[in-house]
């Protein structure tokens, strides 16, 4: 059996039956065909906010939007957060360490390793 769906207009009449003209709940729903604790719930939600009650087709009342809204940005936080929190590649070599790399006949070619600033005075001069 599928789930029947009412317009907002069917449901602020059937209120307006109850409240404004006085009809029962057991009588409007004889009348309407409706469950009576369905319409007692269109009743109270219509009691808490009449705005914005029965938003219907996809809108949401501002209180579920906002909701929405926070619970996005709660995911785009956490996710920056995750990124900050994972290990960042270790270096492995010391602060005073400097590689080279250069092409050069002889003794020069290849990698030549530096350590500190002596290290680098000596070669440059030497």
């Amino acid at each position: 059996m599928e789930r029947r769906k009412f317009a907002r207009e069917f449901k602020l009449e059937a209120v307006r039956l109850i409240k404004e003209r006085g009809v029962s709940v057991a009588q409007a729903s004889r009348d309407l065909d409706v469950h009576q604790t369905v319409l007692r719930n269109w009743v109270r939600d219509f009691a808490d906010n009449p705005q914005s009650a029965f938003p219907g087709h996809g809108q949401m009342k501002p209180e579920q939007l906002e909701i929405v809204r926070l619970r996005k940005e709660v995911a785009k936080l956490r996710a920056e957060r995750d990124i900050l929190k994972k290990p960042r590649p270790i270096l492995r070599r010391t602060a005073c360490e400097v590689r080279l790399h250069r092409k050069a006949p002889g003794d020069m070619a290849g990698i030549v390793d530096l350590r500190g600033a002596r290290g680098l005075a000596q070669r440059l001069s030497g």
